[in-house]
């Protein structure tokens, strides 16, 4: 078994982001996390970062980057991924008023030449899902479905979140193996077992975790990124029971 890398998705840590970035990706480092996918710079460059990065002993596994800029600033946004060492760029989220039919009848095939471009260059563009995306189109499909099965598998890969796709219902295993060796980053996240369905630490709740690890090398996984969007904890706290827990299952899985 491969032993896959581990990044933390620096949303999870924004606030303390905020307050010292240089001092969170340290932080990130002693955690035991072997890269991050960022959500932003902290208002320094690409260059400064990846100078933090190299000093920490941390990867650049990928960026989340605004759908706005994706469409203004995309050769930009290339060339900072190349600075950083970065080789994905993840189509983060839609906001509410671009979600009707029309609107993905216009991004799909903006991804798929955003993609192609990309590509090019090096570089990788992925899309990441919330749950909207599960809600069905007036053909019958996803949203989700459509999006991967509208755009060419070499333009437009998958960064499955795996609890957004539980709490769809549905379950992640299938959509992995769905679109296996077209999902190099996978959003690791728990949730809780009541009516709630709160995010929840790694190991803590309800999501299969284990059955997405396993099959992770067999569907082309590059990099496993933890990401919690709330916490009951400190957000420091959060992320080290879930690079706890993910380490010893990953040791598990290794040596079963």
């Amino acid at each position: 078994m491969t032993v896959i890398p581990i990044a933390v998705q620096m949303y999870s840590l924004r606030e303390e982001s905020e307050k010292d970035f240089a001092g969170t990706l340290k932080k990130v480092a002693e955690l035991g996390f072997d890269g991050v996918e960022f959500a932003g710079l902290g208002g320094l460059t690409a260059t400064e970062v990846r100078v933090l990065l190299d000093d920490l002993g941390l990867k650049a596994a990928s960026s989340h980057v605004p759908l706005d800029e994706l469409k203004h600033n995309l050769a930009q946004v290339i060339e900072d991924q190349k600075t950083l060492g970065s080789n994905y760029i993840v189509c983060p989220y839609l906001m509410p008023d671009q979600r009707s039919e029309e609107d993905y009848n216009t991004l799909i095939p903006w991804l798929d030449e955003a993609g192609e471009t990309c590509l090019r260059e090096g570089i990788t563009l992925c899309y990441h899902n919330h749950d909207f995306e599960l809600d069905r189109l007036s053909d019958g499909r996803m949203a989700l479905e459509a999006i991967f099965d509208d755009t060419n598998a070499d333009h437009v890969k998958a960064e499955p979140d795996i609890y957004w796709l539980t709490k769809a219902g549905e379950k992640p295993v299938e959509w992995l193996n769905r679109y296996k060796n077209r999902t190099p980053l996978v959003h690791l996240k728990d949730m809780t077992t009541d009516g709630e369905q709160f995010f929840a630490e790694l190991g803590t709740g309800g999501v299969d975790i284990e059955a997405v690890l396993t099959i992770g090398e067999e569907i082309g996984v590059q990099w496993w990124v933890v990401e919690q969007d709330l916490s009951r904890t400190t957000p420091f706290e959060s992320m080290e029971i879930s690079i706890k827990y993910l380490k010893k299952k990953l040791s598990y899985l290794l040596n079963k």
